[in-house]
């Protein structure tokens, strides 16, 4: 048995964690489809991060040519049918559909939806490879930006491979989205139609330990980094060492690639509110908690999770404490986490990113029982790798030419989350699949008017 066949009979083992949301029937999809005013200077279009020609797919639906909608729709956007799953569309393109102002915006995410999981059904090829150039353009990290890029120098004709440090390709898709809201066959769907292009990807194969950067400098035209981010930081509080206290991407992709029947009956702290937290936290209820509390040291207004996430975990069961920080994680005597020791905030003056900054209130320290602590705090940087390819960055997060996306390295580009922060665009699963593209398009023009050297 394959590790793709595994991930996707461990998460069906329980129907806690099929997904949540149905996809439209042949009729819904028609009738929806149908609302469309198909504009001609369509706001949708302008509203997603990768241009996809919104009026043009639906009218394809409208039409019963569903195949051409997925076309449409994965041309734009290679991991259009994770995409269809994960977008924030109430804030993006069905939060511009001109609908708003007279009734209700056209379900725009669930009509891609119906279109690509018609392509997955019948494993449609949807593009062919472009002719070959005789370059060749090695990309580290098989995530959403990193199958976005050799998806498009493929169909450029670049000889590209990938090197991906887990055992399946697709990355966050993969193994960081909870099952429930993007089950892991939709992002190997996505590899493979990547792969069907002639583009190799090597599993297990991490840069850095199997295979150096500077082979990589060597033996391609360019590189591209596309490897995320790492694991979640420390707390920096005592007891975070004991048995019971986990990392959130850690237990999230547990949750895909393990049965896990140690959280029933528990009680679980998360710390942390963004969507991460929020994934860990209904994962830990569908995992049968007895209590999840989400804890943030500010407010509803300044979490960091969209308002839609904060919505579905409140309807899971999930309690939330805000202006709430841990202080210290207190064990039994077996050395297991017993209670959590915090303290009440206030939010005093701006910080230097101008979020208001939480201040403890004194003699306000309280415990609660807990069984589990969940940490979810936003993650680490992959600091080693970057600098084995002698990149400028700040803090981890790499610079690059806002318009190329090319590093400080000649011939290095970077895209997805390596590139997210400092305010330097919003770590969204849509905006690194765009960045792929534009690293693909800047590579080719950087490359294709060069003669061709053989390595």
């Amino acid at each position: 048995m394959t590790k793709s066949k595994n991930l996707r009979s461990l998460v069906n083992v329980s129907d806690n964690f099929r997904e949540v949301e149905c996809g439209l029937t042949d009729v819904e999809a028609s009738d929806e489809a149908n609302r469309c005013l198909y504009c001609y200077d369509a706001p949708c279009i302008t509203a997603c991060p990768t241009s996809i020609n919104i009026p043009s797919f639906i009218k394809s639906i409208a039409t019963t040519n569903v195949k051409g909608a997925a076309k449409t729709i994965m041309t734009a956007n290679p991991i259009g049918a994770s995409c269809a799953r994960v977008c924030p569309t109430e804030e993006l393109c069905e939060g511009a559909c001109v609908l708003n102002h007279s009734s209700k915006p056209i379900l725009i995410g669930k009509l891609q939806r119906y279109a690509t999981d018609w392509a997955m059904k019948r494993n449609e090829p949807l593009f062919k490879a472009g002719e070959p150039n005789g370059r060749s353009v090695a990309i580290v990290g098989s995530g959403p930006a990193g199958l976005s890029a050799a998806r498009e120098l493929a169909r450029f004709g670049y000889k590209v491979t990938i090197y991906e440090a887990k055992s399946e390709a697709g990355g966050l898709n993969t193994y960081g989205i909870v099952s429930f809201r993007l089950p892991p066959y939709v992002s190997l769907w996505e590899a493979q139609q990547v792969k069907a292009l002639g583009v190799t990807i090597k599993t297990n194969t991490a840069v850095g330990k199997d295979i150096a950067a500077s082979e990589l400098m060597k033996q391609y035209d360019a590189v591209v980094i596309a490897c995320g981010m790492s694991h979640v930081p420390m707390l920096g509080i005592e007891g975070e060492t004991l048995s019971g206290v986990h990392d959130a991407i850690r237990f999230v992709e547990q949750t895909k690639t393990e049965p896990l029947s140690s959280y029933v009956g528990k009680k679980v702290a998360v710390i942390g509110a963004g969507n991460t937290a929020i994934d860990a936290a209904t994962c830990a209820m569908r995992l049968g908690a007895d209590s999840v509390k989400i804890l943030y040291r500010r407010t509803v207004e300044e979490m960091t999770a969209y308002h839609f996430e904060y919505e579905f975990a409140k309807q899971e069961g999930v309690e939330f404490r805000f202006l709430t920080s841990p202080q210290k994680i207190i064990a039994n005597e077996r050395g297991e986490v017993k209670e959590l020791e915090c303290v009440r905030m206030t939010l005093g003056e701006p910080d230097a990113k101008g979020r208001k900054a939480p201040v403890a209130v004194a003699g306000s320290e309280f415990t609660m029982d807990v069984d589990i602590v969940i940490k979810a705090i936003g993650q680490t940087r992959h600091h080693a790798l970057i600098e084995a390819f002698g990149l400028e960055h700040h803090h981890g997060v790499v610079a690059i030419d806002q318009h190329t996306l090319q590093t400080s390295v000649a011939n290095v580009f970077a895209c997805g989350d390596v590139i997210f922060g400092d305010g330097q665009g919003e770590a969204m699963v849509v905006s690194a699949a765009q960045q792929g593209k534009v690293v693909a398009n800047s590579i080719h023009q950087r490359l294709a008017s060069r003669q061709v050297t053989t390595h």
